[in-house]
């Protein structure tokens, strides 16, 4: 596995391993992965080099330590005590957040220990999750007298329901790594978190990354649209994608009984 060069960050490694890359926040004096302004600028940084690189084609997000994160810099918070003030907060979050959601090739959190508040935004963000047996998972913001502001109160009702959702956010409560795949909150629970993400990941790889890429915009535009908009949204993009290289070589490769050979094009 290749160290990507990003000008030596602090709170994020960024790795290469062929078309997977790895993304793991930690640092040694915060075994918490607090998403600090310094942490949330680095993985921006680390979003931005992984979606400029051609050969990067899936990504995994994880946290060193004992925290895949734990939430919010709430030194940071702390000291904002006016509307716009929290606003602009909230909204600096939710940027790098819809970064990392916005990456034309799927991308995978291993959760791993706390998945709190913004960290569980964090993993919202990403398409597919998988938990580790020491995952515990939740919204607490109303404990604090807030409420979640890196896109919680969106993502998490789209991905497991309003109900579900308002359990979760209204009480702060969390949950363990298997009422999170009862709940779908989770993909996948496994023994080693990080390794069964990987491989998760990898079952991508071999697809027509155009497709994938198409394929994720399908279905979330389609979310925010109603059905007949959605299946309109659908059938564009697949008259996008029957205009690539790709699914010439797909279908081709597929009526001579040989593997496609994609290149992205």
């Amino acid at each position: 596995m290749d160290v990507i060069d990003v000008n030596d960050l602090q709170h994020v490694q960024l790795e290469l391993d062929g078309g997977l890359a790895v993304v793991t926040m930690g640092t040694h004096d915060d075994d918490l992965n607090i998403l600090s302004s310094s942490l949330l600028f680095e993985l921006g940084l680390a979003l931005e080099v992984t979606e400029a690189n051609a050969k990067v084609h899936a990504l995994v997000l994880t946290g060193s330590a004992k925290a895949f994160s734990a939430g919010g810099d709430l030194q940071d918070m702390a000291n904002i005590h006016d509307v716009y003030g929290g606003r602009e907060f909230a909204l600096a979050g939710q940027d790098v957040l819809n970064s990392l959601a916005a990456l034309p090739f799927p991308t995978v959190a291993a959760l791993d220990g706390l998945a709190l508040g913004g960290g569980l935004e964090l993993a919202l963000a990403c398409d597919l999750r998988v938990a580790g047996p020491k995952a515990n998972l939740g919204l607490p913001e109303v404990g604090l007298g807030l409420i979640p502001g890196f896109g919680g109160t969106q993502r998490l009702p789209k991905l497991i329901g309003q109900s579900r959702a308002l359990d979760l956010i209204l009480t702060g409560r969390s949950v363990d790594a298997n009422e999170a795949l009862q709940l779908g909150l989770v993909n996948r629970v496994a023994e080693d978190a990080l390794d069964a993400a990987k491989d998760l990941a990898r079952l991508t790889l071999p697809h027509g990354p155009i497709a994938l890429g198409l394929a994720k915009e399908a279905v979330n535009r389609g979310l925010a649209s109603t059905l007949s908009h959605g299946l309109e949204i659908e059938a564009d993009l697949f008259g996008m994608a029957m205009t690539t290289q790709d699914a010439q070589e797909g279908m081709k490769a597929f009526l001579e009984k040989r593997k496609a050979e994609f290149k992205g094009h």
